[in-house]
This record gives C-alpha cells, sequence and structure tokens, in this order.
C-alpha cells in the first residue's frame, strides 16, 4: 500500500514538525505550511490525500483557509485541529464538509486510525481493449492505493473474477469475443457478479445494452472521455458501502 500524502497546516512549528516527525515514520509522506496563505498557494501547485488543519492560523484563519482549499479542490479530506473552544468556527467547517475535528494535544492512536480509515485499497479488475486508456487509467488507480488487474478481452475479464478476490470491476462494453454484457450475464450464471462500473465511448449505440445493465444493478455507468476523478469518487462509495457491509455482518 503506498504511502499517503500528508499536509499539515499549524502556526506552531514545533508542533508540526513533531507531529511530522510521527507519520514519516509510519512511512507517509509530509508536508508542512504554517499560516493559511501559504497553505493555499501549495494546494494550487499540489494534491495531497488528507490535510490537518489548525483552526487558529496567523492572518487567514483554518476555517476560511479551508474554504478557500475546497473551492480549488472540492473533494479535498481535510480534519481540522484546535486546542481552544471555537465551535462556531468548527461547525461552518464541517457544515462544509470537513471531515472531523482533532482536539489538541492529539492522541497519536487516534490519528494514525484515523488514517487507516482513509486510505484506499481495494482489487480493482481493468477490463478494456484500449491500451492507451488502460495505460492511463492504471497508472491513475494506482496512485491512489489501488491494485489493478488488467484483461484485454471478454474471456479474460470472466476469468479473471472468477480466480480473483475482485472488489470492483471497469468494463468497457466493446471487448473482442465476449460483449460487456455478455461478461456480466456470465458472471451472473456462475453466481460471482461482483460490483460493476460500466465504461464506453458508443454511448448512442450501446444504449440498449446499458439499459438492460442498469436493470441488472450495475453500479454505474461512465461515457468516455470522462473526468477520471469522477470514476475514483464512484469507486471510493461502492468500497465504502463494502466496507459497511461487512461490518454489519460481523457485528
Amino acid at each position: 500500500m503506498r504511502p499517503l500524502k500528508i499536509f499539515i497546516v499549524d502556526d506552531s512549528q514545533d508542533f508540526a514538525e513533531s507531529l511530522a516527525d510521527i507519520l514519516k515514520l509510519e512511512g507517509h509522506q509530509v508536508e508542512l505550511a504554517f499560516d493559511g496563505e501559504t497553505a493555499i498557494e501549495k494546494f494550487r501547485e499540489k494534491n495531497f490525500d488528507i490535510t490537518f488543519m489548525d483552526v487558529r492560523l496567523p492572518g487567514m484563519n483554518g476555517v476560511d483557509s479551508f474554504f478557500e482549499i475546497r473551492k480549488i479542490n472540492p473533494r479535498a479530506k481535510v480534519v481540522m485541529m484546535t486546542g481552544y473552544s471555537v465551535e462556531r468556527l468548527l461547525s461552518q467547517a464541517i457544515e462544509h464538509g470537513a471531515l472531523g475535528v482533532l482536539r489538541k494535544p492529539l492522541e497519536i492512536s487516534e490519528l494514525l486510525e484515523l488514517l487507516e480509515e482513509l486510505r484506499p485499497g481495494g482489487i480493482i479488475l481493468l477490463a478494456d481493449d484500449d491500451q492507451d486508456f488502460v495505460d492511463s487509467l492504471e497508472d491513475f488507480l494506482t496512485d491512489y492505493g489501488y491494485l489493478v488487474a488488467v484483461a484485454h478481452t471478454g474471456p479474460e475479464a470472466v476469468d479473471g473474477v472468477l480466480a480473483n478476490n475482485i472488489d470492483i470491476l471497469i468494463l468497457d462494453l466493446k471487448l473482442p469475443l465476449l460483449s460487456g454484457l455478455e461478461v456480466y450475464l456470465t458472471l451472473k450464471k456462475h453466481n460471482r457478479v461482483v460490483p460493476t462500473i460500466i465504461v464506453t465511448a458508443y454511448a448512442v449505440e450501446e444504449a440498449d445494452n446499458i439499459d438492460k445493465l442498469r436493470t441488472m444493478s450495475v453500479s454505474d455507468c461512465f461515457i468516455k472521455p470522462f473526468d477520471p476523478e469522477d470514476l475514483l469518487e464512484a469507486i471510493r462509495i461502492i468500497m465504502k458501502g463494502k466496507t459497511k457491509h461487512s461490518t454489519s455482518i460481523s457485528d
């Protein structure tokens, strides 16, 4: 599993560097900023898996900085930190999508547990015969911590699901030897249907098959070209649902 890219924003340099040292020992990549304005500039240049943002910062406070960061990246994952009673500001941040609040002094075990909850993971089978599309999407998903297997034909897709513990199938509708619909129906006969996301460059031509697959509870459908960030969000929703389901069973 790849290390997380973590961003710490806190005006206490000693606190920020100490926290960074702990996270680096856990194998993560860490960057620091000591005020909101610098944090915003860094967000324009880089993407982070998670940001820990102090509420009280010199100049622009942490909550206003968080609002600006969400304008740059609406999916940015931010956890607020505070050692003060600033409930109004914290309420605003939570209402606008902050993941939560960590109270100073931090419990390191709580922090590490939170990171594990936010860490992506899972095995994705990418079934598509467009090599350029496969290469770019495989690199993108791997960067976000997913293990990616590849199938270039319909039979390879069926075999890949039957032989492996696949979490999600990304399935192109136009595959050699077996179409995407035929792949899905074959897996259904084997009682091995997994959460499936359909991708296609032929929305009009494949409209009937898309409609059939939607009635079979296919998770989502993306028309090429699409924003890979939208696909990533769909994957995260599926994985979150799988985690909740397995938790409820074990309880």
